[in-house]
């Protein structure tokens, strides 16, 4: 089988499983079995696989075929343009959160060090992120697992982050009373349990404590706003990753707790995924 045939071969498959970006999957999977370059595809596409690229291509497309997560297959993927381990145990990098990078670097843009907190860091690819573009910046990120943990531990050493830590937490019990920070990031869970069988089959792999947030989704920007108000410098801010038609609550919540300029951001497919807001003096 030739590099060629076996591309379309896993479009083809792709497809039929009912993966809507079949054409963008197979690319890259013809990518990760050859370990060639787009470029290198594109001149050497009459090339034959190998047995053992056959063999190994045919497992992948079993275990794509059932909707496990290509980054799982994978076990890293880019976010922001940085490679990030990732496996099960931690939720799979998006590329709607990088809205949230963009919306926490327009804040702190005119910063000097900024202090930065990620809660519910995951994998860590938000506080890694910020702590790489803004070097001058002192990160610090929180996760309640110990699975998601070692996967942020690895990140950082795999992106050779001097700037950034992971400590174990829990939102819900702690907040950091002997810190402050210039602006705190938050990608929690926030799914409804009455919504879970509307998303993706890939999702269902995914960690559901990652995922599922109570009070219809607003229980962890609950506890943030209530837990950590508190540990924001004069003029610190807020930002978080909401769901789809969730903003207008979000924001609701941080106008409640006496937050201004409160700011709600587009992904790139129009939909509302960042609500930042700031406080002011104390």
């Amino acid at each position: 089988m030739t590099i060629f045939e076996a591309y379309n071969e896993v479009k083809k498959k792709l497809q039929a499983a009912g993966i809507e970006d079949y054409v963008f999957e197979a690319k890259q999977i013809i990518k990760h079995i050859t370990g060639l370059s787009a470029t290198q595809i594109l001149t050497q596409y009459n090339n034959k696989l190998s047995l053992f690229q056959e063999n190994n291509l045919t497992a992948l497309l079993r275990q794509r075929e059932i909707r496990y997560p290509l980054q799982y297959i994978f076990g890293e993927w880019d976010f922001y343009g940085r490679p990030f381990y990732v496996g099960p145990g931690v939720l799979v990098p998006r590329a709607d959160t990088e809205t949230l990078i963009e919306a926490a670097l327009e804040f702190l843009k005119e910063k000097q060090n900024p202090e930065i907190l990620d809660l519910c860091a995951g994998s860590g690819c938000i506080g890694i992120t910020l702590a790489k573009e803004m070097e001058s910046s002192n990160v610090l990120m929180v996760e309640k697992f110990d699975e998601a943990i070692r996967y942020a531990k690895r990140n950082i050493d795999r992106n050779s982050v001097s700037n950034a830590e992971i400590r174990k937490g829990d939102i819900f019990e702690s907040a950091f009373s002997d810190r402050k920070f210039d602006i705190i990031v938050s990608n929690p869970p926030y799914i409804p349990q009455n919504e879970m069988e509307e998303i993706s089959p890939e999702t269902k792999f995914e960690p559901e404590t990652a995922l599922l947030a109570e009070e219809n989704g607003m229980q962890f920007y609950k506890a943030i706003i209530n837990n950590y108000k508190d540990s924001l410098k004069e003029n610190g801010a807020i930002a978080f990753e909401v769901g789809i038609n969730q903003s207008e609550r979000v924001a609701k919540l941080l106008e409640a707790a006496g937050f201004k300029n409160i700011t709600v951001k587009k992904d790139l497919n129009s939909i509302e995924r960042v609500v930042i807001a700031n406080i002011g003096g104390k």
